[in-house]
C-alpha cells in the first residue's frame, strides 16, 4: 500500500516554463515549506536558485517577461486574497522582490503581457475603489503604473491587447454576454457583439485579443452543438470560424481551473495562434501553423500522456513540455527542434512508481433515456476486476467535468482495492450543448439518475458488488476542504470508514 501522504502530498516541483531566450527554465518548488519560483540553467550544471523566497505564502502564478532580467509573480497578501504583483530581479538574486502594487487592501486581477507592448503589462487594480477595478499599464522596468481606463462603476472585466481602445466584457440583465469598446474620454461603452446566453450558459471562453488588436478569439457554440474556435471582428462584430473538431468541444477547463493551460496555444514572440486544444475522452491538439505541426509531432512522441503546459523560446526552437498522465503525473521534458535533442527534466512525484498506479480507462455508459455519459473507470492493479467495492466520485461544478489524467484520490482508492467510477453526468461541460442543456430542470432528478445508471452499469458487468458502494465528491459533488491538511485528514478518515463498511484496505 502507498501511504496517504505520498499520494495526496504536494509535488517536489511543477509548473516549468522556458525563458524567452531559451537558456533557463523556471519552476515551482518548496523553499522553507512554501512553493516558490526557482531558476535553473539548461546548458550548465549550475545549482538552481530560488528567486521569490516567500516563507509565509506559496507562489503559484509567475510570468517570464520579454526582458531576461525581470520575472513577475502574483502573491496573496497575508492570506486575505488581496493579490499583489511582484517583480524579481534575475540578474541580482540577492535583491529582494519588489511589490509593484503596494496599495493596502488592493488586489490585482487579469495580468496580461502583450507582444504589441514590449516591456509593459496590463493589469486590473482596485486601488482607487475597492468595489471597482481600473485598467492600468505597467512599465515593468521602472514600476510606473499608468491609468488607461477608470471604471465607470459597472465594468467587471477589462480586456486590452495593446492596440486600440480597451474592451469590456459584461453580462446583461438577461444573462447574455456583451462585448463593448470603451471610450476613456467619455467613459461610454459602444457595443461590438452580443453573445446569446442560450449558447453560452456559463461564460464565453476562451476570450483572447488577436495580436493586431482587430479581433478576439473565442469559443462559440452559436448555431452548433460543439464549441468551436471563432474570430470576432471588432469592427463589425462578425464571427468567422477559425478551427473546430467534428466530435469534441474546445477544451474550456481553464475557465473553471485557471491553473490549467489555455485551449489556445500561441507563439511566444508574436502572439499568433499556432494550436488549439480539444477534449473528448482524451485531448486532441490541432496544429494551426506548419512549424508547430512539426514540433507537435515530436513533442507528442516524448510521452503517451496528453500535452499540458507547453512553452518555447522566442524563436520556437527550444521547448519545455509537461504531460497530463493517469500514472505519471506532470512528467516534464526539454526538446530542441533544431538539433532533435530531448531529455527528461523531472518527474514531480518521483517517489511514485507509474507501474504501481492504476490506469484510468475511458468507458461509454448510456443513461436510461439514451443520453451518452462519457465516464472513466479505474480498477485496482493486480486484483481480479470482479465483485469489487466501488467508489463513485462526483465532480464539482456541476458545470465542470471529469477528464483523463492523474487523480490522487482515485489512485488512493484503487491502491486500497476499490474500483473507482467517474461519471460525466448531464450538465457536465465539454460534451456539447445538448449534453449540457439536458440538465435543465434535472438537478435533483435526472442528474442523480445518471449516477445510479452508471453504478448499475458497473454492477451488471461484474466489476462492482452492489452491496458495497460508496459515493464521494467535492463542491457540487459533496464537500469542500480549505487546505491540503484538511483534505488529507478527510481521506484518512474516509479510508478507515470504507475499510470498515466496504471491506477495502484501510492503510
Amino acid at each position: 500500500m502507498i501511504a496517504v501522504d505520498d499520494l495526496l502530498g504536494p509535488p517536489e516541483r511543477y509548473g516549468a516554463s522556458i525563458s524567452p531566450d531559451g537558456t533557463r527554465i523556471a519552476y515551482l518548488a518548496p523553499w522553507k515549506n512554501q512553493f516558490n519560483v526557482w531558476i535553473q540553467n539548461l546548458d550548465s550544471d549550475d545549482e538552481p536558485w530560488c528567486v521569490t523566497a516567500d516563507e509565509t505564502r506559496c507562489v503559484h502564478d509567475y510570468r517570464w517577461t520579454d526582458d531576461p532580467r525581470w520575472l513577475l509573480y502574483v502573491q496573496d497578501d497575508g492570506g486575505v486574497e488581496n493579490r499583489h504583483l511582484h517583480r524579481a530581479d534575475l540578474y541580482d538574486p540577492a535583491a529582494p522582490p519588489l511589490d509593484l502594487t503596494p496599495f493596502p487592501g488592493a488586489q490585482v486581477l487579469g495580468l496580461e503581457l502583450s507582444p504589441a507592448r514590449p516591456g509593459k503589462a496590463f493589469l486590473q487594480l482596485d486601488a482607487r475603489n475597492a468595489a471597482e477595478f481600473d485598467l492600468h499599464e505597467l512599465d515593468i522596468a521602472t514600476g510606473e503604473l499608468t491609468l488607461l481606463a477608470a471604471n465607470p462603476g459597472h465594468v467587471t472585466r477589462w480586456l486590452c491587447g495593446g492596440a486600440g481602445a480597451p474592451l469590456v466584457r459584461a453580462a446583461t440583465d438577461r444573462g447574455d454576454i456583451e462585448l463593448s469598446r470603451f471610450d476613456p474620454e467619455s467613459g461610454t461603452l459602444h457595443r461590438v457583439a452580443l453573445f446569446d446566453a442560450d449558447d453560452h450558459v456559463v461564460d464565453v471562453f476562451p476570450f483572447e485579443i488577436t495580436p493586431d488588436g482587430t479581433g478576439v478569439w473565442i469559443g462559440s457554440s452559436r448555431g452548433s452543438d460543439r464549441t468551436r474556435l471563432v474570430r470576432v471582428d471588432l469592427a463589425t462584430g462578425e464571427e468567422k470560424e477559425v478551427d473546430s473538431h467534428p466530435k469534441f468541444d474546445l477544451d474550456t477547463r481553464a475557465r473553471a481551473v485557471p491553473t490549467l493551460p489555455s485551449p489556445l496555444i500561441r507563439h511566444r514572440r508574436t502572439g499568433e495562434l499556432i494550436g488549439a486544444r480539444y477534449l473528448g475522452e482524451r485531448q486532441v491538439i490541432h496544429a494551426l501553423d506548419p512549424h508547430f505541426a512539426e514540433v507537435l509531432e515530436n513533442l507528442e512522441s516524448l510521452s503517451d500522456g496528453d500535452i499540458a503546459e507547453v512553452s518555447s523560446d522566442d524563436d520556437g526552437r527550444r521547448w519545455v513540455v509537461a504531460f497530463a498522465h493517469d500514472r505519471d503525473p506532470g512528467v516534464t521534458w526539454f526538446y530542441d527542434h533544431a538539433t532533435g535533442e530531448s531529455r527528461l527534466l523531472f518527474r514531480p512525484r518521483p517517489h511514485l512508481d507509474p507501474d504501481a498506479m492504476a490506469p484510468m480507462r475511458p468507458i461509454p455508459i448510456t443513461a436510461r433515456d439514451g443520453l451518452a455519459l462519457p465516464s472513466y473507470l479505474t480498477l485496482p492493479v493486480g486484483v481480479e476486476p470482479s465483485g469489487l467495492p466501488l467508489v463513485l466520485m462526483v465532480h464539482d461544478g456541476p458545470w465542470t467535468r471529469h477528464s483523463w489524467g492523474f487523480d490522487d484520490a482515485v489512485q488512493l482508492w484503487a491502491n486500497r482495492g476499490y474500483a473507482v467510477l467517474q461519471v460525466n453526468f448531464r450538465g457536465s461541460a465539454g460534451f456539447g450543448k445538448a449534453h449540457r442543456e439536458a440538465a435543465i430542470g434535472g438537478f435533483a432528478h435526472a442528474m442523480h439518475d445518471d449516477l445510479i445508471d452508471a453504478v448499475d452499469w458497473a454492477v451488471e458487468r461484474g466489476h462492482a458488488d452492489p452491496d458495497r458502494i460508496a459515493i464521494l465528491g467535492g463542491a457540487y459533488g459533496g464537500h469542500v476542504f480549505a487546505n491540503p491538511e484538511d483534505r488529507i485528514a478527510m481521506f484518512r478518515a474516509a479510508a478507515r470508514f470504507l475499510a470498515q463498511h466496504l471491506g477495502g484496505r484501510e492503510g
